[in-house]
């Protein structure tokens, strides 16, 4: 570990990003500090944002709770889908989850005004397997049963969903079946059966 750690100092994006790679991989809480600091000088430049996105996500898997302030400020900079928003939804969930078994966060993020973010914290709903209380799962359809069928909010929801169970889960995942997007109707037939499908992200 000491080695990528190092290597985040590197002066080459490529470098700092293979760093924050390694150590998502690894999800060493020690790597937290510096993959912190290393994001606070990364994030002033908006040409590494595949750097960042490593690096948001590295802090998410090292459940590093004192980089919630951080990652939160960053939530209110983004307003266009990218990437970086997705990674932010996503690592503050798991860290939240993680440390101290709560899903406030969801609630939070989808006040924001960046579909990226809501994106990302609905990823991780789907790829941790969560199930929210009855409450949350209705606060999140209220979020996305209006959308278009083709939205791609719909798509980590219906994935998310092959956990959950009641009438309006139904509903939805049947509602999805509808959709345009192959791969929205594919993973709702699966979560109607209760399967979880696995997925690969960046």
């Amino acid at each position: 570990m000491r080695q990528a750690v190092d290597q985040l100092r590197a002066g080459s994006s490529a470098k700092r990003r293979g760093a924050a790679k390694r150590l998502r991989a690894l999800a060493d809480p020690a790597a937290g500090p510096a993959l912190l600091e290393s994001l606070q000088v990364e994030a002033t430049d908006p040409q590494t944002w595949e750097t960042q996105y490593q690096m948001v996500m590295a802090l998410g898997a090292c459940h590093h709770t004192r980089a919630v302030a951080f990652l939160e400020q960053l939530v209110l900079e983004q307003t266009a889908y990218t990437m970086l928003g997705v990674a932010l939804g996503d690592a503050l969930v798991r860290i939240e989850w993680t440390t101290i078994g709560s899903l406030t966060a969801i609630d939070r993020l989808m006040r924001s005004k960046a579909p990226a973010v809501i994106d990302g914290s609905f990823r991780a709903l789907a790829i941790l397997r969560l199930v929210p209380d009855e409450g949350l799962i209705g606060r999140i359809f209220d979020r996305v049963e209006t959308l278009d069928p083709s939205d791609h909010l719909r798509f980590w929801v219906a994935a998310a969903a092959a956990g959950w169970s009641g009438p309006r889960v139904v509903a939805y995942l049947n509602a999805c079946l509808a959709s345009p997007r192959k791969e929205i109707a594919e993973v709702a037939a699966a979560s109607l059966l209760g399967k979880y499908t696995n997925h690969r992200v960046l």
